[in-house]
């Protein structure tokens, strides 16, 4: 039987712009019949992987870039100094042999009448290796140094298997899609839902202006620029779920799920979308959080706010309140509670969530969630 870890989150988002469309104007999707707020799934997997990136250690996260040519090529020039000259032509070889199509990309133009720069090729589509996959890979390429035909050697090798264990959290939560080569896909543990705002909203504009320091304001007393920002500002329901058999499967070990999905846990809950965050300073923290974790299937609660939240005082109460009394009804209708419950909240209006199970602190609850884990059955 599988077990899932849910994570619900309500969270207020002041005046901003966190994640934009083609036009520049904040997300939204059409819920309950009204216009909401929208982040997306991509932003705040984004923001989780960013927190990953500042909070653990690089040989435990992954890289993921059309560049990874250069990527490995600069791993086998630090192991191996004395194949610094030829570590391009090394990982050029490796990245053939595990099966990944690259192509050719323009030289790089010099100024003068210094000549054009090599670049090495590029690969078709992002390619996400671990830290530990590429440090594989620079070991065989280095071997294959002193082959004949380096890329005969390294697929004789089968380096391609090396792609396919070692795999960083990341890589783990968030699964890797290779269209080629086959066989090294992995299936993302975790889901994230997009972020959806819990009442109507409508759009306001931002009219700004700025100033020309240098201008002679005696000739032209005008602003240097003029434009307009759009932004909406929500109260926010956030869902993802990891489900710890596929991310045990991924990672190898019980422990190293077990780590995984508290490293998860912590950055979920902090991070945060960075888009306009300097005009708008953005950033917050959830006003309540409830873990459930299920052995019987992932539940999504957003059907709390199907019916918008309407109120002139706040809307994180009212919010908060329908939420735990859709998880109650959810609870009666199917006949299944949670295993554990753990939650957390910040101020009074966030507290009627406490009902639902064991309080811990935010910077506690990814060791709490994997010591609940822990201590029941997978």
């Amino acid at each position: 039987m599988a077990t899932y870890v849910d994570f619900h989150i309500i969270q207020t988002l002041p005046p901003s712009n966190v994640n934009r469309d083609d036009t520049g104007s904040p997300k939204s999707a059409i819920y309950g019949g009204v216009s909401r707020v929208r982040v997306s799934s991509q932003a705040w997997k984004r923001a989780t992987r960013e927190r990953f990136n500042s909070t653990l250690d690089p040989s435990e996260v992954g890289t993921r870039t059309l560049e990874i040519v250069d990527s490995l090529a600069e791993v086998i020039a630090t192991r191996t100094p004395e194949l610094a000259e030829r570590s391009s032509e090394l990982a050029e070889a490796a990245m053939k042999a595990v099966g990944f199509n690259l192509k050719e990309r323009r030289a790089k133009k010099s100024s003068g009448d210094e000549p054009e720069t090599q670049r090495n090729p590029v690969a078709g589509f992002l390619v996400f290796l671990s830290a530990t996959q590429l440090e594989s890979l620079a070991i065989a390429a280095a071997r294959a140094a002193e082959a004949e035909d380096p890329l005969k050697f390294l697929k004789a090798e089968k380096v391609k298997d090396l792609i396919d264990k070692d795999h960083s959290i990341d890589i783990a939560l968030f699964g890797r899609m290779v269209a080629e080569p086959t066989g090294v896909n992995v299936d993302a543990s975790c889901q994230v839902a997009h972020a959806l705002g819990v009442h109507a909203v409508e759009p306001e504009f931002d009219y700004f202006t700025a100033v020309d320091d240098a201008k002679d304001e005696d000739e032209d007393a005008g602003a240097g620029m003029i434009g307009t920002i759009e932004f909406s500002s929500s109260t926010i329901y956030r869902y993802a779920t990891v489900n710890m058999s596929q991310l045990e499967e991924n990672l190898g070990s019980h422990a190293a799920a077990l780590r995984a999905v508290a490293v998860f846990a912590d950055a979920f809950v902090h991070a945060m979308p960075t888009g306009k965050q300097n005009t708008f300073a953005n950033r917050t923290v959830p006003d309540a959080v409830a873990v459930m974790i299920r052995d019987d299937q992932p539940i999504n609660l957003v059907g709390a706010f199907e019916t918008p939240v309407k109120s002139r005082n706040g809307h994180v109460k009212t919010a908060v309140e329908k939420f735990v009394s859709h998880a109650n009804d959810v609870v009666e209708g199917m006949g299944i509670p949670a295993r554990t419950t753990l939650v957390g909240w910040i101020g009074e209006a966030a507290s009627s969530i406490g009902s639902l199970g064991e309080r811990v602190s935010f910077g506690e609850l990814g060791e709490a969630v994997a010591s609940a884990l822990d201590g029941g059955a997978q």
